[in-house]
């Protein structure tokens, strides 16, 4: 399970190469490494906190942290762990404080910009792509996502880190700092009350 595939271990030296290049001087570098996760970043942090404007922010504070932090950077674990581990922790920060919870009060769901919701998301020129399936998939979405709000942060990152963004056992409990077997297990009760949630979005879709 732990296994790398080789477009793992390939996308792993790109990054090793390019963190090298900056630290030798290259801005360019840098802006290479942003424009191969910024969507990634996003979508972790839109997960995380349910809205648009929030965690565009986010992403853009996780960067300025990154590019802070690389110099300290010891190609003791990949890139991405290192890089999400920083996601996670600033998402967990903003959820944390009072100014957020008091934004949320008055929370307002955007849809994820074109191309930045995932698997679910719809090709362009996609026949299917009709204003009543386009307004259903919307509400959809919203429905997933504020199940994925109610959720404990600690399940939020299980969720959002292994269902959304794909990472493995290994990798969350490196990101996390939770041995495997409590991650598997935090994943399994995250995924029993989203079950119980969207039970009735889950019907309708099948």
């Amino acid at each position: 399970m732990g296994k790398k595939s080789p477009d793992a271990d390939r996308e792993a030296g790109e990054d090793f190469g390019l963190i090298r290049e900056f630290l030798a001087g290259s801005d360019g570098a840098f802006d290479r490494l942003v424009l191969r996760y910024q969507n990634r970043v996003f979508r972790t942090c839109y997960r995380m906190l349910g809205d648009y404007h929030e965690a565009d922010d986010c992403a853009q504070e996780v960067f300025v942290r990154v590019w802070r932090s690389l110099k300290k950077f010891r190609f003791e674990s990949s890139f991405s762990t290192w890089l999400f581990k920083i996601s996670v922790n600033t998402c967990r920060n903003r959820l944390r404080s009072a100014g957020y919870r008091r934004r949320q009060r008055t929370l307002r769901l955007d849809p994820p910009g074109e191309g930045e919701d995932g698997p679910s998301s719809v090709e362009i020129g996609d026949d299917s792509r009709t204003p009543e399936k386009e307004l259903a998939r919307k509400e959809t979405g919203e429905m997933i996502q504020a199940a994925i709000d109610s959720l404990p942060v600690e399940q939020k990152t299980m969720v959002v880190l292994r269902d959304i963004e794909g990472f493995t056992y290994e990798e969350i409990s490196a990101i996390t700092g939770l041995n495997p077997g409590t991650v598997k297990s935090k994943l399994a009760r995250a995924r029993g009350r989203l079950r119980e949630k969207l039970f009735g979005v889950l019907c309708e879709g099948g």
